[in-house]
């Protein structure tokens, strides 16, 4: 596979890519999330649409700030991280979403006789990753419980796993596709919370998106590489451990069983699709509810640190029209 690094500084150094070699940034290390663009890319999906394209990986430059600067194509990107860079004011658009379903609980030790409702978590200690988002997740949560939502925090990033297995916090937030299956391969019974069991609206998650600009100017290209990575996440779909396999081949995993599991969760529990949604959909109604949900909880914000105020209408943030044919799509290569 095709892989590439850049950062934000060096991207005004190089020159753009012309239309048929396109590159996309990753979000965040590869794994199951970018699986349909490894099997594009290595089942030739992308080479039969005319294009040429660098798979950059995550680096220290987020994956939306190299789109708004114009240092990619495409971009990889989280839906906090999409919907906060086009919040502020960022000319990027989304032309799909990956996950149907929201990954993300909130976990503790199942051993924890002290939680059996997030109520619970009032005054307990929690592992953090350091987002705004976080507190207004787990605030929600605890109040729509019927509790108080004070509780320590201790910023941890990926350390907070170890920490809870440890007992050393009582409780973090994970993703139920990585995580929690590498907690379960590990032999950790733990426990959780639904977000949107308890207030939180469920997001779609896993947004691509490209500049506004580029796709006015060049719709021809915007179609061919989204066409070519929708046949590679509805094969995913088809084919989870087939899909499991290239991504180990192209990728860099000290734990195979870690992506075959990932796989299996996603499959299983139809995160991909649901057998009538089709791959990439968003959802124009969960997208409005959720961006709403982060502007009335002062997640989103200005470069000057004051929460911006809902638009009232958030329909232009992505373009599917390079989807139009969906009723007809391409039929799945064995």
């Amino acid at each position: 596979m095709k892989l590439g690094t850049l950062s934000l500084a060096a991207c005004f150094a190089a020159p753009m890519a012309t239309a048929q070699e396109v590159s996309i940034a990753l979000d965040w290390t590869l794994n199951t999330n970018h699986i349909g663009l490894v099997v594009a890319q290595e089942k030739g999906y992308f080479e039969e649409a005319g294009l040429e394209v660098d798979i950059l990986p995550y680096s220290d430059s987020a994956s939306t700030a190299l789109l708004a600067a114009g240092a990619v194509d495409f971009a990889y990107m989280t839906a906090l991280g999409f919907m906060s860079a086009k919040a502020g004011g960022a000319e990027i658009t989304a032309l799909w979403v990956t996950m149907q379903r929201e990954a993300g609980r909130l976990v503790y030790n199942s051993d924890d006789e002290a939680i059996s409702r997030p109520a619970d978590l009032e005054g307990k200690t929690y592992a953090g990753f350091g987002s705004a988002w976080e507190d207004a997740l787990i605030s929600t949560m605890i109040e729509n419980d019927g509790g108080l939502a004070e509780y320590d925090t201790v910023t941890l990033g990926t350390g907070a796993y170890e920490a809870l297995a440890s007992g050393a916090v009582d409780f973090t937030l994970e993703v139920a596709t990585w995580e929690g299956v590498n907690s379960e391969l590990l032999g950790r019974d733990q426990s959780h919370f639904i977000y949107n069991d308890y207030g939180v609206p469920e997001p779609q998650g896993g947004y691509i998106g490209t500049q506004t600009a580029m796709l006015e100017s060049e719709p021809e290209t915007v179609e061919a590489f989204m066409k070519a990575t929708e046949r590679g996440y509805a094969w995913a779909a088809e084919h989870p451990q087939e899909a499991a396999e290239i991504l180990i081949e192209a990728g860099d995993f000290p734990n195979e069983d870690l992506v075959h599991g990932s796989m299996r969760v996603i499959d299983e529990g139809g995160y991909l699709t649901d057998g009538t949604t089709p791959v990439g959909r968003i959802d124009p109604g969960r997208l409005e509810k959720m961006a709403r949900f982060l502007y009335e909880s002062s997640v989103l914000r200005g470069t000057d640190g004051t929460p911006l105020a809902w638009p009232g209408d958030v329909s232009n943030w992505f373009d599917q029209s390079w989807m139009a044919d969906q009723a007809d799509p391409e039929p799945l290569a064995d």
